[in-house]
């Protein structure tokens, strides 16, 4: 935090004493090999630690560390990684080679060329390795039992035709040997013509599916006709013949096989109760071929064989109703009752029709809960939609709908064991979401033993969330800014807040709808008490009674400034016991730090510090389940994230060392910059220098923005190839200064709002003599390139622009599609980030105030434009309305459409074309450097894939 005079000091003390040596800047070639942490798991015991390192792109390591001895092994292309439940071993898969499957993608290599996954196992305790080649999934209990089981590859079947081999290519559902590893006693068993398997949570029982191999084999043969050839079967295909396919169950415990349900047919959706002693499945015996196939859902007392609970013609079906094949079937945490997915009756397409006899058209409605083009994105989903029914296990005689069309979401209550479900439901009011996206929504308890729907909420303006016990429903009316309590026994209603003076709606919020709330926190055991935040303080609220309501961080966090947020890291755990003490994760909004503290649940006493430091990524906290061990990942600008372990948060050690090669290069520092802009508002933002930084320079600077950053001052920046946003270390490297603003914003000014905050961070940056105030460009994406078209016509101080994505014409995008979710973009302008209040034709002064497009003949500033032809969000024609206006004018402007790419670019090599692209662009405007051929002259579509116009020229951009 700092104001101009004592960035000008602090500059020349840095220079002087860390007195750094040459470093070499970054280029492109560096960003493959950057790494990162990509998952973390600790052994229950809390002995053994796994984590991933993977770089941009190549293959990934995986790191297994004892940490008692700190005795860690590395495995190259290790994935999937899972501990047994008793912290013995550590299972993981063992990818192919990268350039291998990048090999077969680009269709270099056939895919059974290269190897196929490996199995590793890995001893803790002797620190040995067993790999077993070949293995194409594996599988282990999430508790108890020391058994693995894992499926095989087929070996390669090749043919001989004409004197060469030809390979077979491997169906997908094709049997293989499943086998089934001891691991204390290292026997294996090995079970033929196995297409799936599974094991209960406990691990009593492996379940898995058999079929016969030669099954697709006989039926091509029946469907020609042919005669099969009465001839003494050989004992291999006597065993074939005497096999009885279908589902078994395996005791792990007396390793004895049972029968579970025979015959051949599609088994799917498998999953058992919290005991393990039952098990359901969805059955069809439907071909393949059968458009509409129908299917039932069996039931198994294990070891018992299964037997037909729920078929399409049971009592409480609906009309036209049927067991779906989409959900899968869970029991309650007491096994007594089964909830599962129904649907209406899929209608088969008619496969007779010529396809250019009849046409293909869309029917946009007006009075459709949802826009054609939204149910064409969520076709598949709906085609696949189940809605939760209910049966009573021990009268099995009828189902319970709970749920229909008309419903949103309906949830279990107490795991499933409460007599209610809750639901929510828009029905009735969707229409209204195409323009107001909060809109209001209704909830419902259903009774699951008659299916009695009650509504306790209507049309509210916020959310509304049930207690783990189903005791209470809480919930948010952001109309009214109150939070609110419905018992759901009495259905007596009360205000929590009342006589709280404190808000709880977001107090920074700004745009043109109600403010959401910061949230719930968490609830305490037995549904006593609803822990809920306000900006800073969590408070508790009493869900019966008339007990007042009381802060449980005792408004320190109000005080110093700190947001708290509670952290549950027992993810089987759904309340806070209120006699232990909570870890908090903090962040301190006026510094950016960011730690963890403890709080009093039961006494409410001041939180106690445990670590605050200028470290990011403090959330990523996890716990061993059986032991007080925690792992979390942090980093800043300067540090990479980075892996730490330990018994105590403030006593962390480091386990991983990421991107030593950092230090080769120039990196950089970062921090607070603070000004007051020209109508009076404290403004807020984050400078970058280039590590090697020298006061009695010039710099050139970039200015990038979207929204608010100043939260990320202490999140680590790796180089990477950029998906239309700036890369922040590669540019600082390089010698540039960077400026991210944080822009605060009135409704219906979104351009005024930009001018305010972002030129007058530059002019208050342009007093210090070390910024090039002639070489400043703007960069930014999505709404941050809407600013950069909106400030260009505006003012000419700036010598470059970049624009991503840019709405140009607010007028025209106000009534277009968002193609990605299919949604209108009516609602981004009167309610949300476009942040203007008002309709087309309520506003259209302020339409056109805001749309760059009308104002082209004042632009003098360069501008790139990206805008890809797949963008989801904002359609592709806004960049070249803005592109056409301003090559009629003459204005120098280029645009880029990477084919087929998204909103940011998703294709890697689409992204390290545009970040070459994007540091020539500002190295011509910013660093009186060349400029390359595609600025100069364009790449004519005749050139497209064979000259990108990287090359640099003496020529001038005219």
């Amino acid at each position: 935090m700092i104001k101009l005079q004592q960035l000008s000091l602090g500059v020349f003390m840095l220079t002087a004493t860390l007195g750094y040596g040459q470093k070499k800047p970054l280029d492109h070639s560096v960003y493959d090999r950057w790494e990162n942490i990509a998952m973390k798991q600790l052994s229950n015991d809390g002995q053994a630690i796994i984590y991933q390192v993977v770089p941009q792109e190549g293959d990934k390591d995986l790191v297994i560390n004892r940490l008692s001895d700190n005795k860690s092994q590395t495995f190259n292309r290790g994935e999937k990684a899972v501990f047994t439940s008793d912290s013995r071993y550590a299972i993981f898969s063992i990818r192919p080679f990268y350039s291998d499957v990048k090999a077969v993608k680009n269709k270099k290599k056939k895919e059974d060329e290269i190897a196929k996954d490996s199995l590793g196992i890995f001893n803790l305790f002797t620190q040995e390795i067993v790999k077993i080649p070949s293995v194409k999934s594996f599988k282990i209990p999430l508790k108890g039992s020391n058994t693995l089981a894992y499926l095989l590859e087929k070996e390669k079947d090749t043919t001989k035709a004409k004197g060469t081999k030809i390979a077979k290519k491997a169906d997908k559902n094709e049997p293989l040997d499943l086998v089934v590893f001891n691991l204390q006693t290292k026997t294996e068993r090995r079970i033929s013509n196995v297409t799936d398997y599974f094991f209960d949570e406990k691990g009593n029982y492996l379940v898995y599916v058999t079929t016969d191999p030669n099954k697709k084999k006989k039926k091509e043969t029946e469907d020609k006709g042919e005669a099969v050839q009465d001839s003494v079967p050989s004992i291999q295909e006597t065993k074939i013949a005497e096999q009885a396919y279908g589902v078994y169950a395996l005791n792990l415990e007396t390793n004895k096989e049972s029968v579970v349900f025979k015959g051949e047919g599609t088994f799917s959706q498998f999953n058992f109760d919290k005991e393990g002693k039952q098990m359901v499945f969805t059955y069809t015996k439907d071909e393949e071929k059968v458009l509409v196939k129908t299917y039932a859902i069996y039931q198994a007392q294990l070891p018992k064989e299964a037997k037909l609970l729920l078929a399409d013609k049971i009592k409480g079906m609906p009309k036209n109703w049927v067991v779906s094949e989409n959900y899968t079937p869970q029991f309650s945490k007491n096994g007594k009752r089964l909830y599962f997915g129904i649907a209406p009756q899929s209608i088969a397409k008619d496969t007779t029709l010529i396809a250019d006899d009849h046409a293909i058209v869309d029917v946009w409605h007006y009075k459709e809960d949802y826009l054609q083009p939204q149910q064409l994105v969520n076709l598949d989903k709906d085609l696949k939609k189940s809605y939760l029914a209910t049966v009573d296990l021990a009268k099995r005689n009828a189902i319970v709908a709970l749920a229909d069309e008309t419903s949103n979401y309906t949830s279990l209550v107490d795991e499933g064991d409460a007599t209610i479900v809750f639901q929510a439901s828009d029905y009735g009011r969707r229409v209204e979401k195409q323009w107001d996206i909060s809109g209001v929504t209704s909830y419902y308890i259903v009774d699951v033993r008659t299916g009695a729907r009650k509504e306790i909420i209507k049309d509210l303006p916020g959310r509304a969330s049930i207690s783990p016990k189903g005791t209470a429903v809480v919930y948010y009316n952001s109309q009214e800014a109150n939070w609110y309590v419905y018992e759901v026994k009495t259905g007596v209603r009360k205000q929590l807040n009342k006589g709280v003076s404190v808000s709880f709606a977001e107090e920074e919020f700004d745009m043109p709808d109600l403010p959401s709330a910061y949230g719930i926190k968490g609830w305490t055991d037995n549904d006593e008490s609803v822990l809920i935040g306000d900006r800073y303080d969590v408070w508790e609220f009493y869900l019966k009674g008339n007990k007042a309501a009381r802060m449980i961080t005792n408004g320190y966090g109000r005080q110093h400034n700190l947001t708290f947020d509670l952290l549950q890291l027992d993810e089987e755990k759904k309340s806070f016991d209120r006699n232990e003490k909570v870890i908090a994760a903090v962040f301190d909004n006026q510094t950016k730090d960011a730690g963890y503290f403890y709080v009093n649940l039961k006494t409410g006493e001041n939180p106690t510090k445990i670590i605050v430091e200028n470290y990011g990524g403090f959330t990523s906290l996890s716990k061993a389940k059986n032991a007080s061990i925690y792992a979390v990942t942090k980093g800043n600008f300067l540090h990479s994230n980075d892996l730490y372990v330990g018994a105590q948060l403030n006593q962390m050690t480091q386990l991983s060392q990421l991107n030593p090669q950092q230090e080769e290069y120039n990196w950089g520092t970062n921090e607070l910059v603070h000004w007051t802009t020209p109508n009076g508002y404290e403004a807020t933002g984050v400078l970058f220098k280039p590590e090697d930084f020298d006061a009695t320079k010039k710099y050139p600077m970039i200015v990038y923005f979207y929204e608010k950053l100043s939260d990320n001052l202490n999140r680590y920046e790796a180089p990477a190839p950029t998906p239309s946003r700036l890369n922040i270390p590669y540019f600082v490297s390089n010698g540039y200064l960077v400026f991210t603003p944080d822009i605060s914003y009135t409704d219906g000014y979104p351009g005024k709002a930009a001018e305010e905050f972002i030129n007058s961070g530059v002019e208050f940056l342009k007093q210090n003599t070390w910024v090039n105030g002639s070489k400043i460009g703007i960069q930014g994406q999505s709404w941050g390139g809407y600013q950069v078209t909106h400030l260009v016509t505006v003012t000419d101080q700036y010598a470059a622009a970049w624009a991503g994505a840019p709405v140009a014409n607010m007028t025209s995008a106000y009534g277009g599609i968002r193609w990605g979710t299919g949604m209108s973009r009516q609602f981004q302008y009167e309610k949300t980030q476009s942040r203007i209040g008002k309709t087309l034709w309520e506003g259209y002064d302020l339409y056109i105030e805001n749309s760059p497009l009308f104002k082209v003949p004042a632009i003098t500033t360069p501008l790139v434009i990206m805008h890809n032809d797949n963008d989801g969000a904002v359609p592709w024609y806004q960049g070249i309305e803005m592109f056409m206006a301003m090559r009629r004018l003459e204005k120098p402007v280029w645009m880029l459409n990477y084919n087929g790419d998204e909103h940011n670019l998703m294709k890697r090599q689409n992204r390290k074309d545009i970040q070459i692209r994007q540091q020539q662009f500002f190295d011509y405007y910013l660093k009186d450097a060349q400029a390359p051929v595609w600025m100069v002259k364009g790449v004519p579509a005749v050139l497209k894939g064979k000259n990108w116009g990287f090359e640099l020229t003496e020529e001038k951009v005219n």
